[in-house]
């Protein structure tokens, strides 16, 4: 089908970014063998490929504002329109050579997400949105699922790890989903996750802790495949508080109540360790609780 100008534009930066990130990828492969390693390697790739991005941009729309995930921002002499992209999410699967990252390009009118883009240039798979217009993949309208059974849905989510992230608070809302989905998958890029569920490949997603450009673009994907997205208290605070809750009417709804239950069962035990290591020898309560146990 045919795209507007803004998302021609869009394409055409995502596209240019994908290409360098793809040849890139081919030499993560071969480093993965040496003792330097493809750490430094990976990082210059996901600088590269947003000058990239962020030219192509500035090339059709200069005064535009510009947020990214390696620039930070920069305001134009358009203070209505600001690009918010991330040049390379799933930087830790780009770096173990695993195919499964993207390129994330959204367009912010006024404070609200207009124009939409996803790019995993390792499969060609490119999710578009936007405002009132549908979302799409490949030219191919998408839509979320249409499950309304917990026990049927297979949910994405984000695991909080050592050193960033509540750990406590992650293993009661990871028990909780286990206990009422039919799968978790954590694949590492959100911005995937989110145009999974505009796809109807996931029934949900829920993760913390994410940035703007984590969020902008799936945000709209979602919404334009007819779902709902909101922070993790059911409000539209999604791009400042950095946390995310996305499905259909359902699966959403009943996201939003097994996280909120969650966080009241992390809290009472976050209580009663307190009272514990005051009163005792401070061993750790949640290491002996079912949720410390999950897997």
């Amino acid at each position: 089908m045919p795209h507007s100008a803004i998302l021609n534009v869009m394409t055409k930066a995502a596209y240019r970014a994908g290409k360098s990130l793809k040849r890139d990828l081919g030499e993560v492969e071969n480093l993965q063998v040496s003792l330097k390693g493809p750490r430094n390697f990976v990082t210059a790739a996901d600088r590269r490929a947003e000058e990239i991005v962020r030219g192509e941009l500035a090339k059709a729309r200069p005064d535009y504002g510009f947020l990214g995930e390696e620039g930070g921002a920069h305001a134009g002499a358009d203070k209505s329109h600001r690009w918010i992209v991330d040049p390379l999410d799933g930087t830790t699967n780009f770096l173990h050579g695993i195919p499964h990252f993207a390129v994330s390009i959204a367009l912010e009118r006024n404070g609200t997400i207009v124009a939409a883009l996803t790019y995993n240039p390792a499969n060609d798979e490119l999710f578009v949105a936007e405002r009132g217009k549908g979302a799409f993949l490949n030219d191919r309208r998408i839509r979320v699922a249409a499950r309304q059974r917990l026990a049927e849905a297979v949910v994405a989510c984000g695991l909080p790890h050592y050193g960033r992230g509540d750990l406590a608070l992650g293993r009661y809302e990871i028990a909780a989903a286990q206990q009422h989905y039919a799968g978790l998958r954590r694949f590492g890029a959100a911005t995937l996750d989110l145009a999974w569920v505009a796809a109807g490949r996931f029934d949900a997603f829920w993760e913390r802790d994410l940035s703007p450009w984590d969020l902008a673009a799936g945000m709209l994907l979602v919404r334009e495949a007819g779902g709902f997205v909101t922070d993790l208290d059911g409000g539209d605070a999604v791009l400042t508080k950095g946390h995310v809750a996305a499905g259909n009417d359902t699966m959403h709804r009943e996201l939003l109540r097994l996280i909120k239950e969650a966080g009241k069962e992390a809290a009472k035990e976050a209580t009663k360790e307190g009272n514990t290591d005051a009163n005792k020898d401070g061993s750790n309560v949640l290491a002996a609780s079912p949720a410390g146990r999950a897997r």
